[in-house]
């Protein structure tokens, strides 16, 4: 198992409209940053020959020639990138309640500080915003990291707990 949370503990911002719930963005997203290399390098997250996740049991494989990894994983929420539009994990008809919970600690940080986007079901907004969204979900759980699943035009947004890996029994044949 491979525990790379970098995040410190969540405390709420006195004044929104000051700079700190930017700062917390911001700093929310270096530590994602960080993270996202920690996975690049060890275990080589990215570089996977497929991926799925499975809302029901809430997990996320991905698997790769020599080596299956997984994780538990939270919805924070989808991006409609044709229609430029993030819909939150919290209230989101395709997410079981058990995988909610880092999208509502995010709802709950923006209703603390002001920050709207974070406590409406649907934002107009760019794909960039979405991440800003995740990486606050992420630090706010202490999630171990984050995952951008595509399929077609909707990006599913999600935090990962600790990740396991196992030795690919069914490596793919090249014929």
């Amino acid at each position: 198992m491979y525990n790379l949370s970098m995040f410190g503990k969540y405390k709420k911002t006195s004044d929104s409209t000051n700079s700190s719930s930017k700062d917390y963005i911001k700093g929310s997203l270096e530590g994602l940053r960080l993270q996202t290399g920690a996975h690049q390098s060890t275990w080589g997250l990215g570089k996977s020959e497929s991926w799925d996740v499975d809302l029901n049991t809430g997990k996320l494989t991905f698997t790769f020639e020599d080596k299956i990894v997984e994780a538990p994983i939270n919805v924070v929420g989808t991006y409609d990138s044709a229609a430029s539009t993030f819909m939150w994990g919290w209230d989101h008809p395709s997410v079981p309640l058990k995988l909610q919970e880092a999208a509502l600690k995010a709802k709950q940080w923006g209703e603390d500080n002001n920050e709207p986007q974070f406590s409406q079901q649907t934002v107009s907004c760019s794909e960039d915003a979405a991440w800003n969204f995740t990486a606050v979900a992420a630090r706010l759980s202490e999630a171990n990291g984050a995952y951008r699943g595509v399929s077609g035009t909707t990006y599913i947004f999600m935090t990962f707990g600790n990740v396991g890996m196992t030795k690919n029994k069914h490596p793919v044949l090249d014929v």
